[in-house]
């Protein structure tokens, strides 16, 4: 990749990403900053929705069982991919490795993403208090939640009461799972972002996830599901940033000496806050996450802590890329 990035005209940019998820902010942060811009639907009924918003220079239809003809396009363009959600979802992890084509943040991460173990793994190593996960039923003890591999927004996740229920609901899966330890408190979603330009990791946002059955109004009459809807915004007490930057930096010394690469661009930890104040991590997001959504085109709370004006993600992304042109370090940001 760094060889592509030699070749790329710096004064004319593209910045693309998948036309999901948070391609919205991202797409907008970077008409923002100057940079044209490129958005990749999955159909041509996406991608009508998406040629309406003046921001967006250009939206194609792309093949993603086959990402990599895309991602030669691209490069003729001159353009550096945003991944999010969605792509690692659309297009594998597989593919999203392999793509020949500048890839904001650790792409190696993205490996470790699709593997639940892995994660937990990475989390362990980072030293940030995970739950207890279960390799067998005849280990648990008490409530527990199941949890596919892969970026699925939670659809499929499923909590057993104990071990007669775990092992009769788990005879009819058909797919890779964990099962964790599920714990009681509030759900907490930290937004980061790693900055080889500024040399810090920063505390960008946090969010709460809305999530189907877990928080409709269904009055115990219908099962527990998880699959996001939508999210909510949340302001943190003051006291917890220290702990929660903490383990920002920790998860990024992590993946560094772990997965053998720095992460730079935006990335999330998703925890649960206890009644005593401790957080238990048990997820990451090793790149853009959609509870930044919340905040798009007015900014979040925090990054005014940094820049002394509001920025959205998307934004943020945008402010990175263009500092590190300047710079000569778009290869610290793209891998």
């Amino acid at each position: 990749m760094s060889q592509i990035l030699k070749r790329y005209d710096l004064d004319k940019l593209a910045v693309a990403t998948i036309a999901s998820h948070t391609a919205l902010q991202i797409l907008r942060g970077a008409k923002k900053y100057g940079f044209r811009t490129i958005a990749i639907a999955k159909n041509e009924d996406i991608a009508q929705f998406y040629k309406q918003f003046f921001f967006i220079d250009e939206v194609w239809t792309g093949d993603f069982s086959n990402f990599r003809k895309t991602a030669e396009r691209l490069v003729a363009e001159n353009a550096l991919l945003i991944p999010h959600g969605s792509y690692v979802e659309y297009v594998g992890w597989r593919q999203a490795l392999e793509a020949p084509v500048p890839t904001l943040g650790c792409r190696e991460l993205l490996r470790w993403e699709a593997d639940q173990y892995k994660k937990m793994a990475l989390l362990e190593e980072a030293g940030i208090p995970i739950p207890r996960v279960y390799r067998s039923p005849t280990e648990v003890d008490g409530p527990v939640i199941v949890k596919f591999f892969g970026a699925k927004g939670g659809r499929g996740y499923f909590v057993a009461k104990g071990r007669e229920e775990l092992e009769a609901r788990l005879k009819a899966l058909g797919e890779e799972y964990i099962i964790q330890e599920y714990l009681f408190g509030v759900p907490a979603y930290y937004h980061y972002f790693a900055s080889p330009v500024y040399s810090r990791i920063e505390v960008f946002g946090a969010d709460i996830r809305y999530e189907s059955n877990v928080d409709g109004r269904t009055f115990g009459w219908a099962e527990p599901t998880f699959v996001v809807v939508g999210n909510l915004s949340l302001v943190l007490r003051e006291s917890l940033l220290p702990i929660i930057h903490k383990y920002g930096v920790q998860f990024a010394k992590a993946v560094e000496r772990r997965v053998g690469c720095r992460l730079a661009g935006p990335y999330c930890l998703e925890s649960i806050i206890k009644d005593d104040m401790s957080i238990v991590v048990f997820e990451f997001s090793g790149r853009i996450v959609a509870g930044t959504n919340i905040y798009m085109g007015y900014g979040s709370p925090y990054s005014v802590l940094y820049f002394d004006k509001p920025m959205d993600m998307g934004e943020r992304i945008a402010h990175e890329i263009r500092e590190a042109a300047k710079a000569g370090k778009l290869d610290q940001l793209f891998t």
